[in-house]
């Protein structure tokens, strides 16, 4: 899909879902250069974003509780082996390892996360330590493969809004010479 076939369905929907966010990001990625209709699209969008006439939709508007059990559970765990010895553990790996093992736990309200909290507590809490205590064995056993490996970034909400003006600021220039 093009840019300016995603900035036209966003304006007509009046939302930027993080699949279309993805893919005009892909686009300037991988184009060597942007026309002047897609710059002018980027223009449009940025334009709706600011105005509020398009809402970037938010990546999650859930959770899934069993990760902030997991993590809270992984860090005292963790702290408490790198206070007593010299290795270094990695926290990522040892939540993604017991959370791949683990029901989610998903909730779209406080009061669903509450519930789900009280449930995980008293039917999941030795499972959860069980799967964590794994992850951590494992991660004392493994050598470092891949040192240069790059962690999963972290979204913010206002993260559209600066990488299309980035691109604006980026490439404004070569537009103006165009225009002219």
């Amino acid at each position: 899909m093009s840019i300016e076939r995603i900035v036209e369905q966003a304006l007509q929907d009046g939302y930027l879902t993080p699949a279309m966010e993805a893919e005009v990001g892909r686009i300037c990625d991988t184009a060597s250069e942007l026309s002047i209709e897609e710059y002018m699209a980027l223009d449009r969008l940025m334009g709706a974003l600011l105005t509020g006439e398009v809402v970037a939709v938010p990546r999650k508007q859930f959770i899934n509780v069993m990760e902030e059990l997991v993590l809270t559970e992984a860090i005292a765990r963790v702290a408490e082996i790198e206070a007593t010895s010299d290795c270094t553990l990695d926290l990522g790996d040892i939540a993604a390892y017991a959370l791949n093992r683990l029901p989610p736990l998903y909730a779209t309200t406080e009061e669903g996360a509450d519930y789900q909290r009280g449930r995980a507590k008293e039917e999941l809490s030795s499972l959860i330590a069980q799967q964590v205590s794994e992850g951590i064995a494992r991660g004392l056993d493994q050598p470092e493969f891949f040192p240069d490996r790059q962690v999963l970034g972290k979204n913010s909400n206002d993260e559209v809004l600066s990488q299309v003006s980035t691109l604006l600021q980026a490439y404004a220039h070569k537009f103006e010479a165009h225009a002219q």
